[in-house]
């Protein structure tokens, strides 16, 4: 296994807890507003297959199993390109909403982790892209 990332991001934004919620549970309309993830297929009721790709020319295909899905709390466990855990945390600030963002994972595959040992800072940087254009999609796709 490769070296682990674990990447922390927090936000706020000017809408309800309820509407965040909504939004980041239904994932098959995530290609619809997150840019880079391109195409989501749901395998059941709690599981999806779900590519992405940020700025470098290489795609993740991830199989994403739904592990929580309460109101405070969204948790999804994911193989493929990648093994770990994604979780957000979201705190109601009335018309607000916090979102914590916690991503622990390692990169499977034999090229992709040899990649990833020797290109780790722009493997973060693809990331924090990747990430950006969530934050930017949720704002317009709410607003």
């Amino acid at each position: 296994m490769s070296p682990p990332y674990s990447f922390r991001r927090s936000w706020t934004v000017p809408f309800s807890i309820a509407r965040v919620h909504a939004l980041l549970v239904d994932l098959e309309r995530y290609p619809e507003w997150w840019p880079q993830v391109r195409a989501v297929a749901k395998l059941g009721e709690d599981d999806a297959l779900v590519v992405c790709r940020s700025v470098l020319p290489y795609s993740l295909d991830l199989v994403l199993h739904a592990e929580r899905r309460e109101l405070t709390h969204l948790e999804t466990s994911l193989t493929g390109d990648l093994e770990g855990v994604v979780r957000w945390y979201l705190t109601d600030l009335g018309p607000r909403t916090r979102m914590d963002f916690e991503q622990d994972v390692q990169v499977t595959g034999r090229i992709l982790r040899v990649a990833s040992r020797a290109a780790r800072p722009v493997m973060v940087w693809n990331h924090e892209r990747m990430m950006r254009g969530c934050l930017t999609g949720l704002n317009a796709r709410l607003a």
